[in-house]
């Protein structure tokens, strides 16, 4: 079996940026002319902050007391700086349901504010959804399940492709498809997750074991670190092995890069492997007949 080498030594890994983004996606449905609070449509006013309800599918759930607390003091002395992102309610007319900045309203409410300023635009409910996960991913404001239950909602009630999600929150596929994974962790586990003991990196080093729960404790009494996880995960039921053919330690690949060249070799039909060190590495896929290397030597060169 041959094998074609990608990379570069050296060579920088650059950060990606979040998808389409906040001003995309609002270009997209780009409302009309700035009319006053309570018609249909708007630009940035004030208007009553009973005027505005929360809305029930707003990924994030959990807002910690000590970052309200700050902000309504905030709030109080400087007003609020950012109008808040609202669309004219379902079923109710005259009222708005917030779009993005409900840790805002939260806050406005606990300073005493009347009425706070407002942008309205005519959303759909699948860019309300995507607008609030893209917020939320750039302020880095969502636990990891509340950000996997998003992902959910947008495949499961809009047809949405792991690639589609994948390129709206700028993120890769491989994220987007371990991050789902971890909602199939038992809830102690994910319990472990919401409060910050584990990180999503040992939920994902462990989601493969016979038993996560008993990891999770174990990891948590000891303090382990991902990649000591990452190695007790290998010697549990159902881990894998822990040696390679040649009877030395395998070596450690973490899950992300595992999950890349899973995702890689089943879109090329060909086994993938990257080797990645220190932001640079190589990429190799492996053929075995001449065919499948034309096949990929056309792909590489399409639209070129």
């Amino acid at each position: 079996m041959e094998s074609v080498v990608v990379g570069e030594p050296g060579m920088a890994e650059g950060r990606r940026g979040l998808g389409r983004g906040l001003s995309a996606l609002l270009g997209e449905v780009e409302a009309a002319p700035a009319q006053a609070p309570g018609e249909r449509l708007g630009g940035a006013n004030e208007a009553p902050i009973e005027l505005l309800r929360r809305n029930p599918d707003q990924p994030r759930r959990t807002f910690r007391e000590d970052d309200l607390v700050e902000l309504s003091n905030s709030i109080r002395e400087k007003g609020i700086l950012q109008p808040i992102l609202v669309r004219p309610a379902p079923g109710a007319d005259g009222e708005y349901q917030i779009v993005a900045g409900e840790r805002r309203w939260r806050a406005a409410q606990r300073a005493g504010l009347k009425t706070v300023p407002i942008l309205v635009r005519d959303l759909d409910d699948l860019a309300v959804l995507e607008i609030g996960i893209i917020e939320n991913v750039q302020r880095s404001d969502l636990n990891i399940l509340e950000e996997a239950l998003s992902y959910r909602v947008l495949m499961d009630k809009f047809d949405r492709t792991q690639d589609n999600i994948a390129q709206t929150i700028g993120k890769s596929r491989s994220h987007v498809a371990n991050t789902l994974r971890l909602l199939a962790l038992p809830d102690e586990v994910q319990a472990h997750l919401v409060s910050g003991e584990l990180s999503a990196g040992h939920a994902r080093a462990i989601a493969a074991a016979e038993d996560p729960a008993a990891l999770a404790r174990e990891i948590i009494e000891r303090g382990l670190s991902v990649r000591d996880t990452e190695a007790l995960a290998r010697k549990s039921p159902g881990g894998g092995s822990s040696k390679s053919k040649g009877g030395r330690p395998a070596k450690v690949k973490d899950t992300d890069t595992q999950a890349l060249e899973h995702d890689l070799s089943s879109v090329l039909g060909l086994t993938v492997v990257i080797d990645h060190r220190d932001g640079a590495g190589q990429l190799t896929v492996s053929y075995a007949t001449l065919e499948q290397l034309d096949d990929l030597c056309n792909r590489l060169t399409r639209g070129v």
